[in-house]
């Protein structure tokens, strides 16, 4: 003998939970159960915690295109990331610290990747022509950069990880590449290096540009001199970057210092050093930037400076909602320090 089921046309038996199937479980009103979902002030504890179990029971997820048709959002944040940030091992950084914003929100991350070779407009035309995510978040950012003049005259709200040099204000992060290596180059020549080579971004990149401002500052005012690195930046695969640093070092017996832009980076020129018979912390010290506490464990005599990627995501999925939600885009700018300190623009005094 059967038990009692719902009737053949009840909620229950649609094969997609619904928020009239979560409201038909725990007897509430689907306007209810609605209005619990988004947190609503006016809706008990008890009872949001009673309809977040359920739908999380069931498995319930909110249907986008309906959000949509009622709406006209998508609840989706896009970030458009350049697979060259794989190679320095930020991407799982800057996607875990974004997706910890948007857990407390009605937003969904999708990560849309493309490669150097690509048109960087591709993946933001295709945006723009589908209406496909309400905010976007642009990584390698270019002074120039046409993504950003094109998202502003469509007025998507975006935010970028890094900035431009174009008279746009918009939201962005950053971290001070600048004053990185600024600090970098001091650091070195305290422990008596003169001789210093700079593994840098490839020049398109706006970091290229303040990472490059720094370590020339630095020069000049700790009285070092630079020893260039030929060709390879940072972006190259870690076998380039090792080879180029065996051809730097065989050229270049009395470089005793390096600025690295990257661990990844760090870890090939280490290779090549002792490849050549010298020692990272004896003969040759060197500086480098890492998004983790990684080579403080594997190479500690590295002297390390920790880019806090994780935070640059929650920094910038935090702007790229407030835009949304139609802050001004010059209260959503932040800066990270190399003393882990954030700096924002327009509440610095002037």
């Amino acid at each position: 003998m059967k038990g009692l089921q719902p009737a053949g046309n009840g909620p229950l038996n649609r094969e997609r939970p619904t928020l009239k199937t979560i409201a038909y479980m725990t007897g509430l009103g689907v306007t209810t159960v609605s209005r619990a979902l988004k947190d609503a002030p006016d809706i008990s504890q008890e009872t949001k915690e009673r309809v977040r179990l359920v739908a999380a029971q069931i498995g319930y997820h909110p249907n986008r295109a309906g959000v949509r048709l009622r709406t006209g959002k998508t609840n989706v944040i896009s970030l458009i990331l350049n697979i060259n940030e794989e190679l320095m091992g930020l991407t799982s950084h800057i996607v875990y610290g974004i997706s910890e914003v948007l857990a407390n929100t009605n937003y969904h991350l999708i990560v849309t990747p493309y490669s150097d070779d690509q048109d960087p407009l591709t993946p933001v035309r295709y945006i723009l022509d589908t209406g496909s995510a309400d905010g976007v978040i642009l990584s390698s950012i270019e002074p120039a950069d046409p993504r950003v003049r094109l998202l502003t005259e469509h007025n998507l709200p975006f935010a970028t990880h890094g900035r431009t040099s174009m008279g746009i204000t918009h939201p962005l992060h950053d971290f001070d590449n600048e004053a990185y290596a600024h600090e970098a180059v001091r650091r070195l020549v305290e422990h008596g290096r003169k001789r210093l080579a700079l593994l840098a971004p490839l020049p398109r990149y706006s970091f290229y540009h303040h990472m490059r401002a720094g370590f020339l500052k630095g020069l000049r005012d700790f009285g070092a001199e630079e020893v260039p690195f030929n060709e390879v930046t940072l972006h190259d695969p870690m076998n380039r970057i090792h080879q180029a640093a065996l051809e730097l070092l065989s050229a270049n017996r009395d470089v005793d210092g390096i600025v690295c832009g990257s661990s990844a980076g760090a870890v090939a020129i280490s290779s090549a050093i002792e490849a050549s018979g010298r020692r990272v912390g004896h003969d040759i010290d060197m500086v480098s930037k890492q998004p983790a506490n990684l080579l403080r464990f594997i190479r500690p005599e590295i002297m390390s400076v920790n880019e806090d990627i994780r935070l640059a995501g929650r920094e910038l999925a935090k702007a790229v909602i407030a835009r949304i939600e139609g802050v001004p885009a010059e209260r959503l700018q932040s800066i990270s320090m190399p003393d882990g300190r954030i700096v924002y623009p327009e509440l610095e005094p002037a």
